[in-house]
């Protein structure tokens, strides 16, 4: 199904800044919001206003979207990578109306069929930044990284205890009511159930091993494998793979960020890359075949007579690999005239003997000797 630009959901231009879409969102909140606008499709609006925030409010989401589009969020992510580590089922309303609009004003018992949400919540997230070489980012590789994750109990499989029994404080629910003063006036609200951290039970007896948390601290070792052509910025979620959930839900994501480093000949710009290539004046001045590196081996590059320092050639194909793509960037050999500094007597003979003849005859210097005072 195609989705509404988020940009469009919002009311904001494609340039706005950050404060023009807090504001924006914060305006269609207080509009939409269930518990104040009672009419059909407002409960949906409202989420689908609250997950154009979660893209646009976050720098590197809102670049990826910028990028790819809705293709960033589906099936993973920009393509098969998964780059984005984004899933609009993640989206957290309550966090985001409260970070805005303090307590008491979350999204209460809706979700996006009007079903009342489920208690237990998802585990943390973790992020990790990876360095990378260029090499590795350019034609990708596999890295281990090494974290400590909270990880389900094996004694009492997450549990926190034994002997389950209904928990008296919220009769089994997980969610008690509580009643707040909002911008809206008062609201009856659901939150957690603080005696069984919204799991609805309790035990007769407590977990020794995790003291009734239901999860441990674990050093757990993953494989990652990273696609050709990643670079400073990009993020690879692994779904699943954070932390264990405290009451019973899914596990977090973790989200690797690349920092690549830079090559001492090649210079990246997203999927092109830039090599100067360092040219003698008779080189330029009278053409030449000159071998250049790339990225995949060396090529005879044809310099033709008299071409200029900072002449810019392309090699089409020669660039970066987009990640999760058959399409590449192209390389731009950057022409370099050297002037020399140390010449010895036969080279000073022949460049003198050149200056003797007429090299003053193009455009360039009869314009220059046009406004030359007598």
């Amino acid at each position: 199904m195609n989705k509404k630009d988020y940009y469009e959901v919002l009311g904001v231009s494609k340039n706005a800044t950050d404060e023009e879409i807090k504001r924006a969102f914060r305006k269609l909140a207080k509009q939409y919001h269930p518990d104040v606008n009672k009419e059909p499709g407002a409960a949906e609006k409202f989420k689908e206003i609250g997950e154009a925030y979660a893209i646009l409010s976050d720098p590197n989401k809102r670049q990826q979207y910028d990028q790819f589009g809705h293709a960033a969020f589906q099936n993973g992510g920009a393509g098969a990578g998964g780059f984005s580590g984004f899933d609009a089922s993640d989206i957290n309303l309550d966090d985001i109306l409260n970070d805005l609009f303090g307590g008491g004003f979350g999204f209460g018992n809706f979700t996006r069929g009007g079903r009342s949400t489920s208690s237990r919540s998802k585990g943390q997230d973790e992020r990790v930044l990876l360095n990378l070489t260029f090499e590795e980012a350019v034609f990708g590789c596999e890295k281990d990284i090494k974290l400590d994750l909270d990880v389900a109990c094996p004694k009492c499989n997450g549990a926190g205890g034994f002997n389950e029994k209904t928990c008296r404080t919220c009769g089994g629910s997980g969610r008690v009511l509580e009643q707040q003063q909002t911008i809206f006036g008062y609201m009856q609200t659901q939150k957690t159930c603080p005696t069984c951290r919204g799991n609805g039970k309790s035990y007769e007896t407590t977990c020794d091993e995790c003291r009734g948390k239901g999860i441990i601290n674990k050093s757990k070792t993953f494989t990652v494998t990273i696609p050709e052509g990643v670079d400073d910025g990009y993020q690879l979620r692994l779904s699943g793979k954070g932390n264990a959930s405290r009451n019973g839900g899914s596990n977090g994501d973790i989200y690797i960020e690349f920092k690549i480093k830079d090559h001492p000949l090649f210079e990246r710009d997203n999927q092109d890359i830039y090599l100067t290539v360092p040219t003698t004046i008779a080189e330029a001045s009278l053409g030449c075949k000159k071998e250049i590196p790339t990225l995949t081996g060396n090529v005879i590059l044809e310099i033709k007579p008299g071409t200029q320092h900072g002449t810019k050639l392309k090699l089409k194909g020669k660039g970066i690999k987009t990640p999760n793509s058959i399409s590449k960037g192209n390389m731009y050999a950057i022409i370099d005239i050297i002037i020399p500094t140390k010449l010895d007597r036969k080279q000073k003979d022949l460049l003198q003997q050149l200056s003797d003849t007429s090299l003053d005859d193009s455009s360039e210097f009869k314009n220059f000797k046009k406004y030359l005072k007598n």
